[in-house]
């Protein structure tokens, strides 16, 4: 609810993001191959239009360093970046990534994003910030490069051009650069990117400026947003369809990153559905504002919550902030050297990197590492608009593959516990019953993983002790069981019960139990073949065992043994 309270508040942190997004935005519009002042543009129009109708109340909405590059990639294949033709393309891509958004949201598909782990956003990233960082190596240091040189041909070609540096821009850009890391460490409070800009431009301007061949951003065409219109050609609109939904992807998946990343501190809950409602009407107002794709932005985001945003309202103070300031200096930027744009881009290009993270995944699971490096190698080798799919496909191929091989393992109660704690033999030692194979599955049990289970089990039981005649399977890992597992249970149920013996399931939840009693698997199985705990499974099949057995067995596992006359125990 907006009160005074909160009013006084959303101001402040409005005004704080307004002075942040400006070095921001010119530096991500470089990023998109777009003119810097449409970076600011999509800073004004979009945020507005996202916190009237997102769920968020902190998040803020504009351009963003991945959804800039991926822009880039795209669009710089069919169009010179920086023309009028390059930037009619990104407002008719930024329309229909609008439009996908939009649909997604009605649709109810926010779970979508889902499916599109941390592991193959954070190898994405990766490799857009070391994309971006090497499209701006030659602005750098003052040479000039073709554009859509991948990361390698930069430095190939840099190494060739040498020679032609510009002494005056590399001291800008390095120094811009350096001033924007120490001042961060120094004055964590102040904005440290247009901090440095500012020093660059005037360093740039007692070195001669672009008589000294130090380029510059050059004149904006306008302080405010200018009317657009996206390109409504069906041909147009289809050539473009298949990169704008890649786009739409990456979009809504940082922002859903951002806003939970967010709420979790704040406590807000979110609807994603309603964030990508949002999202999609305002990439679809801003393409006829010459906005560019939006999402939610990590910085702007966290920084509107650190400094005390209560609601929405925060977003549009920052975008109302930010046309009056650039209606004040919007002459300025004209003079701001483009090597210092590149170091405030290469700082930014460097914070993309989650190194932490990165750390952790690497030593905690292969299979996600291997989904994080694949996905970094395939932004960097492929087209960006695919990689997001590539990292996506190999999660579900890891998964699938994890899924369908469950954990199936041996189990026996431990005789130095009181309660004789049924433990892995894997990992202690344990006697088995002679008569009677515990196991215990990790997994459901579905058409995936029938083969890999029935694989193990025989392994475990004919292969390993062909005596076993009886089976019991521990099934609280079990989450639920399809049709193909329903009907692997009910014929092995009846295997077992053709060998004189039995196949006893205990512990196994009642959601999993549906569809063994809906197809009439349960009565093939055996009612009283199912128990709710093992401590009452032991006592019933105990009962089942052959004494004979028994007699001449020295394991004595079960409580249930200890009841045995001694002279037969011991014969």
């Amino acid at each position: 609810m907006v009160t005074r309270q909160t009013l006084k508040a959303d101001m402040i942190a409005g005004l704080t993001g307004a002075i942040v997004v400006i070095p921001m935005g010119v530096a991500f519009a470089m990023i998109a191959g777009l003119p810097p002042v449409y970076g600011l543009y999509t800073a004004m129009v979009v945020p507005i239009v996202a916190a009237l109708f997102g769920s968020s109340w902190h998040s803020i909405a504009g351009p963003t360093t991945a959804v800039s590059l991926v822009i880039f990639s795209t669009v710089s294949q069919i169009a010179e970046p920086g023309t009028a033709d390059y930037v009619q393309k990104v407002i008719t891509i930024t329309f229909l990534v609008g439009v996908y958004e939009l649909i997604l949201g009605l649709a109810r598909m926010g779970t979508l994003v889902n499916f599109i782990s941390d592991v193959v956003v954070t190898g994405f990233t990766a490799g857009a910030a070391v994309l971006i960082v090497s499209s701006q190596m030659d602005l750098l240091i003052g040479i000039r490069l073709p554009q859509g040189l991948t990361f390698t041909e930069t430095f190939v070609q840099m190494g060739e051009h040498l020679a032609e540096m510009n002494v005056y821009a590399a001291i800008v850009g390095v120094g811009t650069l350096l001033v924007a890391i120490f001042s961060k460490k120094l004055f964590p409070k102040l904005p440290n990117m247009l901090i440095a800009m500012i020093l660059g431009s005037v360093a740039a301007y007692f070195m001669g400026g672009e008589s000294a061949g130090i380029e510059l951003v050059g004149p904006m065409p306008s302080a405010l947003p200018q009317l657009s219109a996206p390109d409504f050609e069906w041909k147009e609109l289809g050539r473009l369809a298949q990169a704008a939904f890649a786009i739409a992807l990456l979009a809504l998946i940082s922002d859903i990153a951002i806003v939970r990343a967010v709420a979790a501190r704040s406590g807000q809950q979110i609807d994603a559905n309603q964030e990508f409602i949002g999202q999609g009407i305002a990439n679809i107002v801003g393409s006829f504002f010459s906005s560019y794709v939006a999402s939610g932005s990590f910085t702007r985001s966290g920084l509107n919550y650190d400094v005390g945003a209560k609601t929405p309202m925060s977003a549009i103070f920052a975008a109302v902030f930010l046309i009056i300031i650039m209606l004040l200096i919007s002459p300025w930027i004209a003079y701001i050297p483009t090597a210092a744009m590149a170091g405030v881009i290469v700082l930014v290009g460097y914070n993309l990197f989650n190194f932490r993270f990165i750390r952790t995944v690497l030593k905690a699971s292969k299979r996600q590492s291997s989904v994080m490096i694949i996905t970094f190698l395939a932004t960097l080798f492929f087209e960006l608009e695919y990689a997001i799919y590539v990292g996506v496909f190999f999660s579900l191929i890891f998964y699938l593959q994890r899924t369908s091989t469950p954990n199936v393992a041996v189990m026996a109660p431990d005789p130095e516990e009181s309660n004789r704690r049924f433990k892995y033999i894997v990992r202690k030692p344990l006697k088995e019953c002679p008569q009677l194979k515990i196991l215990r599955i990790d997994g459901s049990i579905f058409f995936g993983s029938v083969f890999h289970i029935a694989t193990e089990l025989r392994r475990l039981t004919e292969e390993e002790n062909p005596d076993i005649k009886h089976v019991l399977i521990l099934c609280k890992g079990v989450n639920f069981i399809d049709v193909a597992g329903c009907e692997w249970l009910a014929n092995e149920a009846e295997y077992w019960k053709s060998k004189g013996g039995g196949l006893y399931l205990s512990g196994l939840k009642l959601v999993a139990q549906d569809s063994l009693i809906r197809g009439g698997y349960k009565k093939r199985i055996g009612e009283d073949h199912f128990f709710v705990h093992k401590e009452e499974a032991i006592p019933a099949i105990f009962e089942k065992l052959d004494k004979g057995i028994c007699a001449t067995c020295s394991a004595r596992i079960f409580l249930e043994c200890q009841d045995l006359p001694k002279a037969v125990t011991d014969n």
